[in-house]
């Protein structure tokens, strides 16, 4: 097993957001996080790679166990060389080139040469499909380009595992297909991913499996397959019948 989380918890404000979450995750897993709004989908993903610190519960990431609420900084730095995160929003500097963004974690923050940097990040956003742009500015691309550059950023860093937190919900409509191209290509490539997405042919055709959350707690979890063609809780049950009123 690649990562287990166990009895992650969070709250805001003294509501209860995360209430003892349980996640295993195998090498090659692609797992699609579902649920309602207000769910605890993005809090859960942001903990598990401490952009939110949790109140309890441990991670445990190739044999190594992390207290969520009392890891150091240098616990913390250790387990982010193993991981990306693809933001919703992008996250990319606006006065930087689609290279440098790319190159600027490996030179800085892994104090890589220069000529090595830009050998790894062209390779990273070729298999983006983005290597003709490398010049290009953040506000001379399309979403869907800006969040390719953003996933070549994360490939860069030859993480072991990469959390997207809702990578197409900021998109333009016809744009969305051209990130979850790329998503698919990496799951048939073997890459572990950790997936919020309201996407539900990707979670369907392209995740291994789903969790399912809503208020906190997960109500179901399941291959995939089985958790969209016979859904084991009523409120499983429920929320794909919603989705499919909604296409209709």
């Amino acid at each position: 097993m690649m990562l287990e989380a166990k009895n992650v918890r969070k709250q805001f404000g003294g509501r209860e957001v995360l209430k003892g979450i349980d996640l295993q995750v195998d090498k090659g897993d692609v797992i699609a996080i579902l649920g309602p709004s207000g769910s605890g989908k993005t809090t859960l993903l942001r903990c598990l790679n401490f952009l939110e610190r949790a109140d309890g519960g441990e991670l445990i990431f190739d044999g190594e166990r992390f207290d969520l609420q009392r890891a150091t900084r240098g616990e913390i730095a250790r387990l982010r060389k193993k991981t990306a995160f693809v933001f919703q929003n992008y996250n990319l500097f606006l006065n930087k080139t689609v290279l440098q963004n790319v190159t600027l974690g490996l030179t800085v923050g892994a104090k890589m040469n220069k000529a090595k940097a830009r050998e790894i990040a062209v390779n990273a956003l070729e298999r983006v499909g983005m290597a003709d742009r490398l010049e290009s500015y953040p506000s001379q691309l399309s979403g869907g380009q800006q969040q390719r550059v953003a996933i070549a950023r994360g490939l860069a860093s030859n993480p072991e595992i990469i959390y997207f937190d809702e990578p197409t919900s900021a998109l333009d409509p016809e744009l969305i297909g051209e990130v979850l191209a790329v998503m698919r290509q990496l799951a048939d490539e073997g890459m572990t991913m950790l997936v919020v997405t309201h996407e539900m042919d990707f979670a369907r055709n392209v995740s291994s499996k789903v969790l399912f959350m809503e208020g906190g707690s997960v109500i179901e979890s399941s291959p995939s397959k089985a958790f969209f063609e016979q859904p084991k809780e009523p409120r499983s049950r429920e929320f794909i019948r919603n989705i499919l009123e909604a296409r209709r």
